[in-house]
């Protein structure tokens, strides 16, 4: 294949961001035109369709593999200008892929250091949120550079370094167990009545509360009474308000369990839930630049911070 014209790469980036033409060439300053006379140009050079100029836009299977290509392009641009010290022109994106109930608990202590550091230098950081079991796919398409998740294989080009264990542990508020069950925070819920009592749900990717009443009932796909707050930090205050159970990371209600402002039910049973980190292998064997990447130092700043955080 012939050298790919960076350019077309970064338009072909944007238009995956931005969804449409219009915004595609404010975020590069160039003309709608010219957006797509170098889409085209990077199409007839690859013969193949790249993008379905839908609403909004969507990438082909070709057009993602060609976009991880343009992520890793502008991350390695982006590191090249920094151990030379030039400037970058605009802001340098790096975006990575996180689970919400990270996002609440130990993600932002953990790059808070990297991104203080970096608000000088053109340290263009997005953290694009979903749940842990589809972080992955973000990934796979070449939407970030890096992602959190659960999945424990690497793909191919990418590495993948254990993070730890996160406990997801059930609770209610005080008036919610007095009110729903029968004032028993340890044995108020059973296979009796846990169908007819409401569970939060995060969204409708969100199964941890059927997990957790599968595992602590012997009961295979259970049918629960649902309500959706789509909010870690919400999630947690609806619990709290008494709205109804809550299957939450324990960590982030340990302060709130202290207080007796949640109660934990059925204190012997947690889903255990083992995250990992994955990132694109930038450059290829022996490229690191002197200093590491700045991707390499978002990762290493993760794994730092949830090996405090979560433990082994």
């Amino acid at each position: 294949m012939q050298d790919l014209d960076p350019a077309a790469l970064d338009c072909l980036a944007a238009l995956s961001d931005d969804g449409s033409f219009e915004r595609a060439a404010q975020r590069l300053s160039i003309t709608q035109s010219a957006v797509s006379q170098r889409l085209r140009a990077l199409e007839a050079q690859v013969g193949q369709l790249l993008v379905v100029r839908s609403r909004p836009l969507r990438l082909t299977e070709p057009g993602k593999v060609l976009l991880r290509f343009a992520r890793q392009l502008q991350a390695m641009r982006a590191d090249v200008a920094r151990e030379l010290g030039e400037p970058l022109r605009g802001q340098a994106r790096l975006p990575i892929a996180v689970n919400a109930d990270s996002l609440a608990t130990w993600v932002l202590p953990a790059l808070d250091a990297l991104v203080q550091q970096g608000l000088q230098d053109g340290f263009g950081l997005e953290l694009i949120v979903d749940d842990q079991d589809f972080t992955h796919e973000w990934l796979r398409q070449g939407q970030v550079l890096g992602c959190v998740s659960t999945v424990p294989q690497a793909l191919r080009g990418c590495r993948v370094e254990p993070l730890g264990v996160m406990p997801y542990i059930a609770v209610a508020s005080p008036g919610y167990v007095e009110r729903q069950l029968g004032g028993d925070a340890a044995e108020g819920l059973h296979r009796g009545n846990f169908a007819r009592v409401p569970f939060l749900v995060f969204n409708r990717k969100d199964d941890m509360q059927a997990q957790w009443v599968s595992r602590a009932f012997g009961v295979k796909a259970p049918r629960l009474e649902e309500r959706f707050v789509p909010s870690s930090e919400a999630y947690v205050h609806a619990a709290v308000l008494g709205w109804g159970i809550g299957v939450v990371p324990e960590l982030q209600v340990r302060e709130r369990l202290a207080r007796g402002e949640l109660l934990r039910l059925r204190p012997d049973m947690a889903i255990e839930v083992a995250l990992h980190w994955h990132q694109w292998k930038l450059g290829g064997e022996g490229a690191a630049p002197a200093r590491a990447a700045r991707l390499d130092e978002v990762g290493a700043a993760l794994m730092r911070g949830a090996r405090a955080a979560l433990g082994p």
